[in-house]
């Protein structure tokens, strides 16, 4: 009995050391390279969809012989869309700075701040190999939000690709939501987004 349950007490110490692809000798810190890094997004409505990208300010990724954590923002003034040109892409780069998406004079920047990192199983080459959780805040207001992600160590550079789903709602970004108004008919805008993270950090 007191084997197993020292072996119990030992496995996440264990599981941490041997995380595939993840360096574990030693505490280091990764700086984000905003200038390589990239940050897209997708939002769909009844009647169409739209996407664009918005620049990450800054961030870093410390690996703590072999645990993971990190913080990151992004610089929502930045908010570009990609899929429109002229006087309408104007129009929609402004009303998702203003109140009725994300209120960017009084909340310029959105933050995220890593709490863990989880190994998948039955990874393939290709595809996510970890679970990130952390803790996502945008408007002042503060999700929890869990997404996979591959995440790769290479030399003195790590690289992290992942899709974000997140609800809009959540962060008290209501315009076009049937879940609020519900007479709204095809002028509905869907409650979920996406992120799409392409993340490039070096020592």
């Amino acid at each position: 009995m007191k084997k197993t349950l020292l072996l119990l007490a030992l496995l996440p110490a264990t599981l941490m050391a041997t995380m595939p692809g993840l360096p574990s000798k030693h505490a280091v810190t990764y700086k984000v390279d905003a200038a390589k890094s990239k940050v897209e997004w997708y939002a769909e409505k009844v009647t169409g969809k739209h996407n664009g990208v918005v620049t990450i300010k800054s961030g870093e990724v410390n690996n703590d012989h072999g645990k993971l954590s990190g913080t990151f923002a992004i610089d929502m003034t930045t908010i570009t869309v990609t899929d429109l040109e002229g006087g309408m892409q104007g129009k929609l780069e402004g009303h998702l700075k203003s109140d009725d998406f994300f209120a960017v004079e009084k909340n310029p920047t959105a933050t995220f701040i890593m709490t863990s990192v989880a190994p998948l199983a039955d990874v393939k080459a290709g595809e996510p190999n970890f679970n990130v959780t952390g803790k996502l805040t945008i408007k002042g207001i503060t999700n929890d939000v869990t997404f996979p992600a591959m995440i790769r160590f290479e030399g003195n550079t790590m690289t992290a690709k992942g899709d974000v789903k997140i609800d809009r709602t959540k962060y008290d970004i209501r315009y076009g939501s049937k879940t609020f108004f519900s007479d709204i008919g095809d002028k509905a805008i869907y409650d979920e987004f996406t992120i799409k993270l392409d993340i490039v950090a070096g020592m």
